[in-house]
């Protein structure tokens, strides 16, 4: 797998999606308010990370791909700051359309004692106008056919129309790219064609219909899925229960969870669907692919706030889990 990570580096990979800021305030908590019962967070500093999309796209970045992203921002002083943020994140190449009368999508989380104490959303979640979907579509479509896998982050703020995502998806899948989504919402059937989805156990039980707290409900919902949808690959992400992989043709692979410590799952499935996707571009099957996305979920997992990987770190984490597993052989 070592190889497969070194051969990420040269890759070229599209990120179509939701981009978003994720702002965070971190204090600390030594009183209740006496104007209600709600702690009082002493705020210590505060940090901008990108998110959504943009994260993907950090996640790539620092795996060392060579990444474009597309995506819509609001024509305000949060999408300038958005701006910084993506070339912070080593983010160069990337089109970001500024759409009047939206909002820039910024959560901001409060974090005392490295614990969330309250998320507040600022956004604007009603679809764009055609005309901007189809324009911003075409320069799209001028980028896939020189791009070795394509990433669809779907988070529901109103850029990827059911009309764009079908034009999406035919056409990388007509020139031969794999397209990997991260799917939102009840009805899959707007992904129908992709080559492969991630989504997490409750996501998947969703759209096939099952209650989620069903017994072997990511077995059912992920086979129904996987056919229904035409994938070649479905990858399950299950919290502290790891990740199934339904891959056609071939037996369910269950993937344990390799996190040592679960401080935060903020961005964890921007950084499985990066990896995924990476591993693939890059050429490792999807058995390879998903257990890289299983490590490097593993170890964002294990700090608070949204993180992305490293390659470098990436590639310490399993040398450092092939020996304990050689010395416990």
């Amino acid at each position: 797998m070592i190889e497969t990570i070194q051969r990420i580096k040269n890759t070229r990979i599209l990120v179509i999606g939701d981009v978003m800021l994720d702002r965070y305030w971190w204090g600390s908590v030594s009183r209740i308010s006496p104007e209600a019962p709600v702690p009082i967070v002493a705020m210590d500093k505060t940090s901008l990370v990108a998110g959504g999309a943009a994260n993907v796209a950090a996640n790539l970045a620092g795996l060392g791909a060579k990444t474009k992203l597309f995506g819509i921002r609001g024509d305000d002083a949060e999408g300038d700051v958005l701006e910084t943020v993506l070339a912070e994140a080593g983010i160069a190449d990337h089109e970001i359309t500024p759409v009047a009368g939206r909002k820039t999508s910024i959560k901001t989380r409060i974090v005392a004692h490295n614990q969330h104490v309250v998320r507040i959303d600022s956004e604007t979640t009603a679809p764009i106008a055609t005309n901007e979907a189809d324009a911003i579509g075409e320069r799209i479509a001028a980028d896939i056919r020189s791009c070795d896998a394509v990433i669809i982050s779907d988070y529901a703020k109103g850029f990827l129309s059911d009309p764009l995502l079908r034009k999406l998806i035919e056409n990388a899948i007509s020139l031969d790219k794999p397209v990997l989504v991260d799917p939102k919402g009840r009805d899959f059937s707007k992904y129908r064609g992709a080559t492969a989805l991630t989504p997490n156990k409750r996501e998947a039980a969703d759209a096939a219909g099952y209650d989620p707290t069903a017994e072997n409900v990511v077995a059912m919902a992920g086979k129904q899925l996987a056919d229904d949808l035409d994938l070649k690959a479905l990858l399950v992400t299950e919290g502290e229960d790891g990740m199934t992989l339904f891959e056609r043709g071939q037996a369910v692979a269950k993937l344990p969870s390799l996190a040592r410590e679960v401080y935060d799952v903020t961005g964890a499935g921007d950084t499985v669907i990066a990896t995924f996707a990476a591993a693939v571009a890059a050429g490792a099957p999807f058995a390879e692919a998903a257990r890289l996305a299983n490590a490097a979920a593993g170890l964002v997992v294990a700090s608070v706030g949204t993180t992305r990987i490293e390659a470098a770190t990436l590639e310490d984490f399993l040398a450092d889990d092939a020996g304990l597993h050689r010395s416990h052989a």
